[in-house]
């Protein structure tokens, strides 16, 4: 998905400067003429946090789902740190959604008792309910149900019911072929006047997005929402949905994140740009989800939790309450992020605090380590000195103007940025992340993960820099490995290492012949000595991926271990078309073996220069045709150590390619899908057979 964002200068003046107003606008521009004003009920003066039902429970959840959870966001401590609202998502209502008098029912199956006990348990508890509607008409077999004909009917029923929120989808608003905007006003509008007088948060959610749902006019896509939603409603949905049931990738939380930062100027104080759910250990790692948090936190984001929390580690949940990026997120300003310099593997992103503080992100895409810089006055502060306060860590350093940070692979760091006073302050010395530069003697491209194979000799550079007004001493690095790997440092430290300057130590490590496959941590121990503090100590780490066993023999590719893999839509699947469903078939022929994946998608195996060749054939799944006739076009390339060895160019779902391609000294292959150039709608793509000479 290719990334669009424009900051105008005017827009960035003001949400940076200090003396602007809490929820600044551009002066100038077109978004200054079109901004809509904010809804006349403030319900919700910073962002709102809670839990929905969604993403961990999918089609069907129940009264003692919701309850247990409920009891877990009070026992856990997460209702304290703010997530109030439990939402109960889609499929709700009875197979037939609404009674003679017209009234929605909920399925008895799955609330016996209906849904007044369960919201009045909900605030016995000391927190918020939420419920799900849709802004069509219902139509079976497009949606669970639609209040379309019924906007005052449900609302008056959803406040009588004694409900705090309302999420309303668009399913069956798209599927009836409705303007957003005129159904979503009406729908709002019928939510102020509901019967009792009851304040209700209105979250509008159209998730239909070109190319993900098809080809639709943009007025009817989640990307026009921010035209209208901010007169109508508390929050807003900004692109499609970040994940599926069960499923949220960080590929798709950097889509979503750079989708909702299109229009900051029209977030403030009770309205916010949302970006859809939090997804802690539904397919990410705990350093992208806490990546997501930071990324949610300054987009002045609602908190809203896609997981069970009920099974969340204690890593999670430490994340989801930490109290000074809840503080960023919760600040008074509601001002929304803006990223400062250009878009990128690295990249800045800044918000402008209430006390005139900065949040500023140091964002890492890329899939290795990387330190990132920016400068005080490029955020919007000036002066000499300036306070360093990691939000996730709590150490405070003081800079002389730079702002660095060692930033993992999909990593962000988070800093709140203020003018320094009293006496200097720990200088901001940031230890750098261990970083596999090279092995075997091949340099490691930057931005690429590093993949070593047992009996490789790798080189690990960990540099240290001053970025405070005061020199430390004495810099030195202690680089910790496996069990029966060996270290050799590489080179000495200086004795001093001044402001504005840094330093590199080099390593030389070798693998042991039967090093585990799968991921290792390297750790660098980083010291030096501050006056008056004595010695200062940092502890970093990165992965290192140790390759498997190269294949041998003829063997089906799918079938040997993979270095990593990764699909545009759920999981590469091993001899079925992608989902796990049917067999791999193309044109009406079935192909017992081989990997069915989605656009875009990357599988890359260790060969250690063991192979000579791979017979593949490649296409669009037969499956495609069961989805509709959108979408299904992709483009396959094998490269080898970064060379391409085949290109397919663009097939339809009627085209097929066979492959016979050289492999002789290829160390690492990828096989790379494209979504051919219309995003990937329906692309379901196969590597049938992979059959490899090794």
């Amino acid at each position: 998905m290719k990334r669009h964002l424009t900051v105008l200068p005017a827009l960035l003046t003001a949400l940076l400067v200090a003396q602007a107003p809490a929820h600044a606008a551009p002066e100038t521009g077109e978004a200054a003429r079109t901004a809509p004003a904010a809804p006349t009920q403030v319900l919700s003066p910073t962002p709102y946090m809670g839990w929905n039902t969604y993403y961990a429970l999918g089609g069907d959840p129940t009264d003692a789902e919701i309850r247990s959870t409920a009891d877990f966001l009070v026992s856990s401590g997460l209702r304290d740190a703010g997530y109030e609202y439990v939402w109960i998502d889609g499929n709700w209502a009875a197979p037939t959604p609404r009674d003679e008098a017209g009234d929605l029912v909920a399925n008895p199956a799955q609330f016996p008792d209906g849904l007044a006990p369960l919201v009045d348990y909900i605030h016995s508890k000391g927190l918020k309910a939420g419920i799900y509607t849709d802004a069509g008409p219902y139509i079976p077999g497009k949606c669970g149900l639609g209040s379309h004909g019924h906007y005052q009917h449900d609302a008056d029923q959803f406040a009588a019911w004694e409900f705090d929120a309302v999420k309303v989808d668009y399913l069956c608003g798209i599927a009836a072929d409705l303007d957003p905007k005129t159904v979503y006003t009406e729908f709002a509008q019928a939510l102020r006047n509901n019967a009792a007088g009851r304040p209700m948060l209105f979250n509008l959610c159209n998730p239909v997005t070109s190319p993900d749902w098809g080809t639709y006019p943009e007025e009817q896509q989640s990307t026009h929402s921010w035209s209208y939603a901010p007169a109508i409603a508390q929050s807003w949905r900004t692109y499609t949905d970040v994940g599926f049931v069960g499923e949220i990738k960080f590929k798709d939380v950097l889509r979503n994140y750079d989708a909702n930062a299109r229009h900051p100027e029209v977030a403030g104080p009770g309205h916010f740009n949302d970006p859809d759910y939090l997804g802690p250990e539904l397919g990410m790692s705990d350093e992208e989800f806490r990546t997501q948090m930071t990324l949610w936190s300054v987009a002045a984001a609602p908190l809203v939790i896609g997981s069970d929390v009920r099974q969340l580690s204690t890593a999670s949940l430490g994340i989801l309450t930490d109290p000074d990026v809840l503080a960023v997120n919760q600040d008074t300003a509601a001002v929304q992020a803006v990223r400062v310099g250009p878009a990128g593997t690295t990249e800045t992103w800044v918000k402008r605090l209430a006390d005139g503080d900065r949040a500023v992100v140091l964002l890492n895409r890329g899939d290795s380590p990387a330190t990132l810089t920016t400068t005080a006055r490029s955020v919007g502060l000036s002066g000499g000195r300036f306070t360093v306060k990691d939000v996730w860590t709590d150490r405070v350093t003081e800079s002389a103007g730079t702002i660095s940070a060692a930033v993992p692979a999909h990593g962000a760091a988070l800093f709140r940025v203020g003018r320094a006073t009293g006496r200097p302050g720990v200088p901001h010395v940031v230890a750098g992340l261990p970083q596999v530069t090279a092995v075997g003697g091949d340099a490691v491209p930057a931005g690429i993960a590093p993949v070593a194979a047992g009996g490789d000799r790798a080189r690990v550079e960990v540099t240290v820099r001053n970025d405070g007004a005061r020199s430390v001493g004495s810099p030195r690095v202690r680089l910790d490995v496996p069990d029966g790997w060996t270290v050799r440092p590489l080179g000495t430290a200086p004795g001093v290492l001044t402001p504005r300057r840094s330093v590199t130590l080099a390593f030389a490590v070798t693998l042991p012949p039967d090093a585990t496959p799968g991921g290792t941590a390297l750790t660098a121990t980083t010291s030096y000595e501050v006056t008056g503090k004595g010695r200062v100590e940092q502890e970093t780490s990165a992965a290192l991926t140790v390759a498997p066993i190269a294949p041998d023999g003829d063997v089906v590719l799918s079938h040997h271990g993979w270095i990593s893999a990764t699909s545009g839509w759920m999981s590469p699947t091993v001899d079925r078309s992608v989902g796990g469903g049917s067999p791999i078939s193309m044109l009406g022929q079935v192909h017992p073996t081989g990997l069915g994946v989605a656009s875009p998608s990357s599988v890359r195996y260790y060969l250690g220069d063991r192979c000579t060749r791979l017979r593949a054939t490649v296409g669009i799944d037969d499956a495609v045709r069961n989805v509709g006739p959108e979408g299904g076009t992709s483009d396959f390339q094998v490269i080898g150590d970064g060379r391409v060895l085949f290109d397919s160019g663009v097939l339809s779902r009627d085209d097929v390619r066979e492959a016979d391609v050289d492999l002789t000294g290829v160390r690492m292959l990828d096989l790379v899908v494209g979504d051919g150039g219309d995003g990937g709608y329906n692309d379901r793509a196969d590597w049938a057979g992979l059959d490899a000479t090794c």
